[in-house]
């Protein structure tokens, strides 16, 4: 169905913006769809043109697009809460113009359809409807879907350039109050460079991949990093909450077919898509996309069917206990809880599944550690102690499962920057949680000489050495020294077989 072709038998619903947003009445709890899928014209013409709007909530996860509702001059008519924290609603929260909602992704949806967390009014985009008069939720379906089902206003924009994405996507156009043509590219995810830090986690991550494992990456350069030293890999398949251009590259190499998948074989399935333009055209009426919403793809129960499930998740910090802090630092929240307590404790009940939580050794250009004695004051854990099993940063892979506090130390220090990694020691020897001889151990990266061990489903696989050549740059002294005595990659600190 053409543009012209829709807009006539649905002329009734066709609307401006301007005249969508009269509908909104005070007081009302808004969601805005989420990601790449943000109704960027809604928006903007909710703040500009809403002037009767009063007491109004703005809930939603990270959007791509602008946030004028946070901005101090609409105090008096928008309030807003995150479920996740994004660059554009970040200030405000920090500033208390606005406010933040610690909750798992997994468990948005039911808050939503049972109402403890009421929603009136949904802003979406569409793409436009078929022949049957269904249109799609296309990039994003994550918690849009649910409160599609349960908002009693539903204004969206139709946008030909949304792709038509299969699986729990589908809406009848029935459901929809007011339709307005709109006709511009969908929000874009910059790539972001990966750097020698990244390549290196990325490197690490990669070895602990089994052939014919199912993967979970979020957003930035070290799910970007492994994606791109997965080519050699087999069968690999997908369940995630979010899917990037580096899926579709290895889906393109052959290299990610689901064939070995558990659950859903064959099929991509993620709650929403965030990249290029590239990527938007792929997935348009792709059926190995399989978009369900969140409750499904973040379960814990859904996520561990799937056997050799590897989730792959970052952090802020880490303590010497294992504590992980991911949404807050020093009483300043940053994002949210997101999706990684749901994929780390999928991934742990999984058979053969490996949780991963990655993250550089350091902050602010070298001089914090992000494996730090004890969190700073203020610091949210999100992930427990108890839930996490491997740690990686840039210096190795330390395996935390099933260790004592004396053993999570000496790992995580192992894998610290060399510049903290005295401190650390000392800090542990003060709290009695190392023996007061245990030695600083030395740095091992930049590194000249490839380990030989890999991992693969129950056994170690050997691969041929490969020559690192890096820079020593500002990795500091005691890096440049033992670059200099091409000493070899630290190696996988006491890992277990998997089941």
């Amino acid at each position: 169905m053409d543009s012209q072709d829709w807009q006539r038998r649905y002329a009734d619903k066709v609307s401006t913006a301007e005249e969508a947003i009269r509908l909104i009445r005070p007081g009302r709890r808004i969601l805005i769809g989420s990601g790449a899928a943000e109704p960027v014209a809604l928006v903007q013409a909710l703040v500009e043109k809403g002037e009767h709007l009063a007491d109004n909530e703005v809930v939603h996860l990270m959007t791509l697009g602008p946030a004028p509702y946070v901005e101090p001059e609409y105090q008096h008519r928008f309030r807003h809460t995150a479920f996740f924290i994004g660059a554009n609603t970040r200030r405000a929260v920090q500033e208390g113009r606005a406010d933040f909602m610690p909750v798992f992704l997994s468990e948005i949806p039911e808050l939503i359809r049972s109402h403890r967390v009421r929603v009136d009014v949904v802003l979406l985009q569409v793409s436009p409807p078929d022949t049957h008069g269904y249109v799609s939720l296309g990039v994003s379906v994550d918690v849009v879907r649910s409160a599609v089902e349960a908002a009693s206003l539903l204004i969206a924009e139709v946008n030909p350039r949304m792709p038509r994405t299969h699986g729990d996507s589908f809406v009848h156009v029935s459901r929809l109050h007011r339709l307005v043509p709109v006709d511009q590219p969908l929000l874009e995810r910059p790539h972001e460079e990966q750097d020698e830090v990244s390549r290196e986690i990325g490197g690490h991550i990669a070895r602990l991949i089994p052939d014919g494992a199912t993967l979970q990456l979020g957003i930035g350069r070290i799910p970007d990093a492994v994606l791109t030293q997965l080519t050699h890999h087999r069968d690999l398949g997908l369940h995630t909450e979010m899917m990037s251009d580096g899926v579709m590259h290895l889906v393109e190499a052959g290299v990610i077919t689901g064939r070995k998948k558990t659950l859903l074989p064959g099929k991509l399935v993620t709650s929403f898509i965030m990249g290029t333009r590239e990527l938007y055209a792929w997935a348009h009426d792709n059926p190995a996309i399989e978009m369900r919403p969140s409750d499904f793809t973040n379960d814990p129960g859904v996520v561990a069917q799937n056997e050799r499930m590897v989730a792959i998740n970052g952090a802020l910090a880490v303590d010497l206990t294992g504590q992980v802090a991911a949404d807050t630092l020093g009483g300043c929240f940053f994002s949210g809880i997101g999706g990684q307590v749901d994929f780390i404790r999928g991934a742990a009940r999984s058979r053969g599944g490996r949780p991963i939580i990655a993250m550089p050794s350091t902050a602010k250009g070298g001089k914090v550690s992000r494996i730090q004695v004890a969190l700073e004051p203020g610091t949210g854990v999100v992930t427990s102690r108890g839930d996490v099993h491997y740690v990686v940063t840039e210096y190795g892979v330390a395996d935390l499962w099933g260790k004592n506090i004396r053993e999570r130390a000496k790992a995580l220090i192992h894998i610290a920057h060399p510049d903290f990694r005295a401190e650390l020691m000392a800090a542990a020897k003060e709290r009695h949680w190392v023996l007061p001889d245990q030695v600083v151990p030395k740095a091992r990266y930049p590194w000249t000489e490839e380990r030989v061990r890999a991992h693969s489903l129950g056994a170690g696989v050997a691969h041929p050495p490969r020559a690192y050549h890096r820079r020593a740059g500002a990795a500091g002294p005691a890096v440049r020294a033992e670059q200099r005595q091409h000493l070899p990659a630290l190696p996988v600190l006491q890992e277990a077989a998997p089941p």
